[in-house]
Parts: structure tokens; sequence; C-alpha cells
């Protein structure tokens, strides 16, 4: 950092008038880059070469603090120290293992992505080949009864036509009647005509009466004759027109089969060609799952490595894991101890705080009764430093004496044994309250020590819990990135404080006070979100969260919320002026005043509106 209130910086120093050069050819690598002020001195005192052999020659002439780089990656210290271009690093090593295993789990994922994208290509290839097979086969039953109908429609046609020949002769025959029929009615008209002249010339004879009479019956039986040929005419030519319109409709049928017939062979090679068109797709499909079981083969490969990779560091997170179990067990063994180890001083403190309250008593009693201190008492008893105490029993007996003595020397108190017994029964009293007293301090004790223990144990779990959340969250928000949350200023979970500890991506790891104002709220919406992961409620309400965010940072933010929305069953009331936040709302709600002092609550379903213009 270059901000001089940080704890670790680069201070701007001018760069100094005597400062030792480089040597020739080396040219300062503050040519080749732009970098702070606070950098100058830095930049100026390292040297750029071409090759190795000359910065092998020049490595002798540095001066101290200098250095020689090559456009290869090679150093040379002024001290000795070099560092060759092909030399790794541990860095190196670890961020080349970092980026192969972002590869690898990338990789995993497309070939995931196209191995199922190959399978769904099966399945519809499998779905399409079986649809066309049953489309042929549906196809087959119409085309056969297209055949069908056309051989049916061909011998009715013959049938048919047959008829229509039949009909033919048979109006041919009618015809040729009715013209017989004519041409004797003709003759019949003309016989009757001449006898009607031949009647009307006859005398009025006996003769011409019986010739009359026998040329009238002649007559009534050629008009009989008449008659019924009129009607056989007239029946000829009834049927004669019944056939025509027969025959009519016979060319019309013939024309409508003769059409159908056309539209079924037209159909029949439309039939033909899809046919071909679907054995030429089938074909194409047939050895389409060959061709998908190698790239499935292949893909399986690709995943074995993959897998196998994947196992080796999963092992060694395994490892890493384990080893992390162990360090967190023994710190909390030697946490258990640490805490025994305080009740154990509490105990002894209280003890101690006993046995002084007890001599503090024992004081007073003797301050009371004899008017002296402890101290005093040896010189009372009339015993030397040096000598040994005298037997309890007989001290205690001599002490009686004593004091019956002293008793006889005053008035005789008659309550004596009464006072005696009430003292008696307060003292036992006393005893017992003291007893209670310390058994009830002791469970207190207890009590307090198991709420502390079962409290920093339930602290300790939600703040790893919190950790969890708190570190997958912020390299969500941040894409990528690392940081985690830290006790500080005490060895006691419930007496510590904690601290936010946050790397964004390009950035080393520090506090949360020394990040930007938009890397601050993210930090601390990550952080807001893994306790609301540990704990989550029903309703979350968020106000102008969103504020100090740009607009990359405000669509992740809304993407994790509305995450949350669907996986938690939570209700996010989300307070804020932000265009992208409010589009990607289901509900939005604002005031308006439509008059002048009068506010209106108006609400918009977005989701409703949505399926309204998709509907329209």
């Amino acid at each position: 950092a270059a901000d001089e209130a940080a704890p670790v910086h680069w201070r701007t120093l001018p760069v100094p008038g005597g400062a030792p050069g480089l040597p020739e050819p080396a040219r300062p690598l503050s040519e080749f880059v732009d970098g702070p002020a606070a950098l100058n001195r830095r930049l100026t005192q390292i040297g750029v070469v071409d090759d190795d052999d000359t910065a092998r020659r020049l490595a002798g002439s540095l001066h101290q603090g200098q250095r020689l780089v090559s456009r290869q990656g090679a150093l040379w210290r002024w001290d000795g120290f070099t560092v060759r271009a092909e030399a790794p690093t541990a860095a190196q090593q670890r961020l080349e293992q970092r980026n192969r295993l972002a590869e690898i789990a990338e990789a995993l994922s497309q070939h995931r992505g196209q191995a199922e994208a190959a399978q769904q290509r099966l399945d519809h290839a499998r779905t399409a080949s079986d649809q066309a097979i049953a489309a042929e086969r549906a196809l087959r039953e119409p085309t056969r009864a297209a055949e069908a109908a056309v051989l049916e429609a061909r011998d009715k046609l013959a049938q048919l036509r047959q008829r229509a020949a039949e009909s033919s002769s048979r109006l041919g025959a009618l015809k040729e009647a009715a013209a017989t029929i004519e041409e004797d009615r003709a003759e019949a008209a003309r016989i009757l005509a001449e006898l009607l002249s031949v009647e009307a010339e006859a005398p009025p004879a006996d003769e011409g009466r019986a010739r009359a009479e026998a040329l009238q019956g002649e007559v009534v039986r050629l008009r009989t004759a008449l008659i019924e040929a009129q009607g056989a005419f007239d029946n000829l030519k009834r049927q004669a027109e019944a056939r025509q319109n027969r025959l009519a409709v016979i060319d019309r049928d013939l024309t409508s089969w003769n059409a159908r017939r056309t539209d079924a062979i037209e159909k029949q090679e439309q039939l033909g060609e899809r046919r071909k068109a679907l054995n030429e797709e089938r074909e194409t499909l047939q050895a389409r799952p060959r061709e998908i079981d190698r790239l499935r083969t292949q893909l399986v490969e690709q995943l074995e490595g993959a897998e196998e990779t994947r196992k080796q560091a999963a092992d060694r997170l395994a490892g890493a894991e384990t080893a992390l179990a162990q360090a967190d067990r023994a710190w909390r063994e030697a946490e258990a101890g640490l805490a025994q180890a305080r009740e154990a001083r509490v105990r002894a403190e209280a003890a101690v705080a006993q046995a002084g309250q007890a001599a503090d008593g024992l004081a007073e009693r003797i301050a009371e009764r004899l008017e002296s201190r402890p101290e005093s008492l040896r010189e009372i008893a009339e015993l030397k430093d040096d000598a040994q105490l005298p037997d309890l029993e007989q001290a205690e007996k001599r002490c009686e004496r004593l004091m019956r003595e002293r008793d006889t020397m005053g008035p005789v108190n008659l309550r004596a044994e009464t006072e005696s017994e009430e003292l008696g029964l307060q003292i036992d009293t006393m005893t017992e309250e003291r007893g209670d007293l310390l058994k009830a301090i002791e469970k207190l004790r207890r009590g307090i020590n198991e709420l502390n223990r079962e409290g920093r144990a339930r602290l300790l779990a939600s703040f790893n819990e919190v950790n969890t959340h708190f570190q997958e969250l912020f390299t969500r928000l941040f894409g990528g990135g690392r940081a985690h949350l830290t006790m500080i200023d005490a060895d006691d979970p419930l007496e510590a404080g904690i601290e936010i500890m946050a790397s964004p991506p390009g950035k080393k790891l520090q506090v949360l006070s020394l990040l930007s104002g938009g890397e601050q709220a993210l930090t601390a919406l990550a952080l807001l979100f893994g306790v609301f992961l540990t704990n989550p409620a029903p309703i979350c309400v968020l106000d102008e969260v969103d504020a100090p965010l740009d607009d990359a940072n405000v669509d992740r933010f809304c993407s994790l919320v509305d995450e949350f929305a669907h996986s938690l069953s939570t209700r996010f009331l989300v307070i804020t002026h932000h265009r992208m936040t409010m589009a990607r709302m289901d509900r939005l709600f604002g005031v308006t005043m439509g008059e002048q002092g009068v506010s209106q609550l108006v609400s918009v379903d977005l989701r409703q509106a949505e399926g309204l213009q998709a509907t329209a």
C-alpha cells in the first residue's frame, strides 16, 4: 500500500543525488515500467539486461541494494543471490496447480456437458428414428389402401364401361324399334286416311256398311295397336332418357375416378420420394450411434483421467483436512485444560477467601473475648516462640476451667443457659445456612461453568458455520478472492472480538477497514447472508444495501437474493432506487402523488406483466 496510515506501506522518498548508478549497458527498470512515486527508488536500482552472459559479467559490479533482471525472468542480486529463469517458485507451482485444477474442473464440466449433449442428441436421434419408422409404417397402410382403392376403381370403371356398352346397344335397339313403330304409325295413319276417303266416297249400302263396320273394327284394332305402340314408344323414350342420364352420371364418375387415380399416382410418387428420403435419413441415423459411441468412449476416458486427478486432489485435501482436524482437536483439548485450570484457580481462590473469612472471624472473636490480636496469643498463653503448642484437649480443659473461674468471679446470669441454647440454635442455623450457601455457590459455579462451556461450544460452532458460509459467499460475490473471520484480543471465545479479513481478487489479505466503500459493502453483504444461512428467517428486509455497488456487483447481489428466495422459502423486502434491482424483483411497490398533498400506493406484479406480454 502507498497509504502511510497502513501498517505495511511504501513511503515516498526522493531519489538521493549520490545514489550509485547501474553498470553499463544495464538500463533501469523505471524506463520500462510505470509505477507509483513511492517505487522510484526501487525501480531505479533494478537493471534490465538483454542476456544472461551480460548479467553474469555485470553481477560483480553491483552496489549494495542493486539487482539485475533479464527479459527471460532471471535475477542477479548484489549479494550473490541468483535465480535462473527456469527456476520454479512455490507460489508459481501452487498457481500452476490451481490453474491446472481449474482447467481440469472446467474441462470436466465441458466434457460432462458434451456427454450430456451427445446423450441428448443420441436420445433425439433414437426418438427421430423410431418416429420415422413409425411414420413409415403409418404411411405404408395408406399406400396399400390407396393401391387397393385404385384397383377397386379400375374394376368399377371396367364394370361401368361394360354397363355403358350394354346400355348403348340397348339404346340403339330401342331407337331402331322406335323408328319402326313411327313408320308403322305413319302407315296406319295413311291407311286410316285412305279408309276415311273410301268411306266418304262409298254409297250407303249394306255392303258398304258391312265393309265399313269391318273397316271400323280394323281401325279400332289399328288404333289400339297404335295406342299400344305409342305407349311402348313413350316407355322406350323414357328408358332412353334414363339411360342417357345414367350415361352422363357414369361419365362424371369416370372423370372423377380418373382424377382420383391421377391424384393417387402423384401421392404414391410423393410417398415413394418421402420413403426414399426417410431411408436415407435412417441410414444416416444408423451410422450416427456408432459415432456417438466413439465420442462417448473418448469422453469416458477423459472423464476417467479427470476423475483420477480429482481423486488425487481429494486425497490431498482429505489429508489436509485430517491434519486440520487433529490440530483443532489438540487446540480444543488445550482449551479444555485451560478452562479446568481456570476453574481450579477459581475454587482455590474461593477456598482462600473462605479461609480468610474464617481467620477474620477468629480474629474478631479473639479481639472480642481476649481484647488482643492473634499475634499476641503466644504472649498471653506464656508460650515461647520456639516452644511446642500444648495438647488441644488440655488447652480446652484449661480454657473451660479458666472461663468457669471467670464466671464465678462475677454475678450469676440466670438466663445464661437459655441464651446459650438460643446462641447454639442460632449457630446451628447459621452453620446450616452457611452450608446451603456454599452448596448454592458451588452449584452456581458449576452452572456458570457449564453455561460457559456450552456457550463456547455453540459460539465456536456458529462461528465456524458462519465463517464457512462467509467464505463461500465472498468468493461468489467477488468472483474469486478469499476471506475469513478471526477472533482477536482474548483467548476465551466469550470475551474475544471478531475481525474480518478479506482479499478481493488481485489484492492482498487485509482488514475490512482498508477496503474501498463498494468492497466493504459487498463484504458486509457476504457476512450478512452467511449469518442468514446459519439461522434463516421467513422475512428479510434490506434497506439500500445496493447503493455503493456497481452494476456487475448489483447483478451478483440480485442473483444471490433470487437463489435464497427460492431455496430458503424466504421473502425479501428490498428498499432500493437502483433500476437493475427493481427489474429483478417479482413485485414493485411505490408511492406516487397524483394530486398535491395526496399520496397513493402503487404496486406492479412484474411476473404477471411478463406472462401477459408473452401471451400477447
